[in-house]
């Protein structure tokens, strides 16, 4: 869960922020927050018992794939990407490394279908969600919660922001986990697309609207079924 208060974004109060980037921080839009400081101290709470439950179970899957991916290729298990959180802070997330050690070494790009930089262990951690383990420590810390807009790169947030303008509002919240654009088509839809789901969950954050992701994020892990193209709204305002 992710946290939707912004007082602690708002602008006179950014220079306090640890690692807020003020010049993105300032041009973020801040009003289409809507939430309370009770829903984030129930986010909050719920980030903490599941993260920690999820670690207990995950720490044994990391330390088997993390032994396959050694012996695979010999390179390191992980690797770590630097994104921008709530408030243009940048951090650094972690992950089961799925890809081959030269993945960008033309410079950054994203992942397609079928990519051939992706490892044979890299397909089932991929696949399974496994190489997303990691990401519970920053959750833990409070980089991210559990459920809330992915966290991207800060050169691609920009480009992004160009091209879709307000696409750098989705700063005003702490990133997460998983998401409504994750349970409604992932990789597997545009940027714009993700955008609008985005935007939609802030405008429905809720309760419920958590535990429909939550569900919906666990059964396609379970069933290792590939993202929909379809998108429901279940909460749509006619």
């Amino acid at each position: 869960m992710s946290g939707y208060t912004n007082d602690e974004c708002e602008i006179p109060k950014i220079k306090s922020y640890p690692g807020a980037d003020k010049e993105i921080a300032s041009e973020i839009d801040y009003s289409i927050v809507k939430g309370t400081v009770l829903f984030d101290l129930y986010q909050r709470i719920m980030d903490l018992v599941l993260s920690i439950i999820g670690l207990v179970i995950g720490l044994p899957l990391i330390a088997i794939f993390g032994i396959l991916i050694k012996i695979e290729d010999k390179g390191p298990i992980t690797y770590k990407q630097e994104r921008l959180g709530k408030c243009g802070r940048r951090f650094y997330i972690y992950k089961l490394r799925s890809m081959r050690t030269d993945a960008e070494k033309f410079g950054a790009q994203w992942a397609e279908k079928d990519d051939p930089r992706i490892t044979k262990v890299g397909k089932f951690i991929r696949k399974t969600r496994i190489d997303e383990i990691p990401q519970l420590f920053n959750i833990l810390k409070g980089d991210m919660g559990l459920i809330g807009p992915r966290p991207e790169r800060p050169n691609f947030t920009v480009q992004f922001n160009e091209e879709i303008p307000g696409f750098i509002n989705r700063l005003a919240i702490k990133p997460g986990l998983t998401g409504w654009a994750q349970v409604n088509g992932r990789t597997a839809i545009s940027w714009e697309k993700k955008f609008e789901l985005d935007v939609w969950y802030v405008d429905h954050v809720s309760f419920m609207v958590d535990l429909r992701i939550f569900f919906l994020t666990t059964w396609k892990v379970v069933k290792r079924e590939n993202v929909e193209n379809n998108v429901t709204y279940p909460f749509r305002k006619e």
